[in-house]
């Protein structure tokens, strides 16, 4: 069993394409691994002879210049309900394409570090479980109730 799945909706026109890669399909939603994201876009380097740019500090700014397009879909709409009801579909893949680019460039970057990236999300959710206990946050977004260790 592979615990570093995240979900994804895509199009329907890649179905071919995800059983060629190897991708899960559950139901309507295909399950893709951190691990097969690692690979491909290690192949993908690889292929292209560019591992000799994906340095640590390059995969980073990379990474921050995707975030930046990403805020930019952002930047006027003011708050933005969930579930973005209001949004053009044209919209909606737009902001799945940037936000695929940071999550793409975090995994490459997390490969390249020798950085666990499912296991360190993990931990980091316990490590936030007891700083931000229930008990004592619920409710609030008032980070003075965080619990500070050591």
């Amino acid at each position: 069993m592979c615990v570093n799945k995240i979900s994804l909706n895509l199009n329907p026109a890649f179905s071919v394409l995800l059983k060629m890669t190897g991708v899960q399909q559950e139901g309507d939603d295909q399950s893709v691994s951190l691990h097969l994201l690692k690979q491909k876009m290690a192949d993908f380097a690889k292929e292209r002879n560019w591992d000799q740019f994906h340095s640590p500090r390059n995969l980073l700014l990379a990474m921050v210049g995707e975030v930046g397009e990403l805020s930019e879909i952002f930047q006027w709409k003011g708050e933005v309900p969930k579930g973005l009801p209001d949004w053009k579909e044209d919209e909606k893949v737009h902001l799945g394409e940037e936000l695929s680019d940071v999550l793409l460039y975090l995994v490459r970057l997390s490969d390249i570090c020798g950085i666990d990236l499912g296991k360190a999300a993990l931990r980091k959710v316990e490590l936030n479980a007891i700083k931000y206990r229930a008990s004592k946050n619920y409710g609030t977004n008032d980070d003075s109730t965080a619990e500070m260790c050591g």
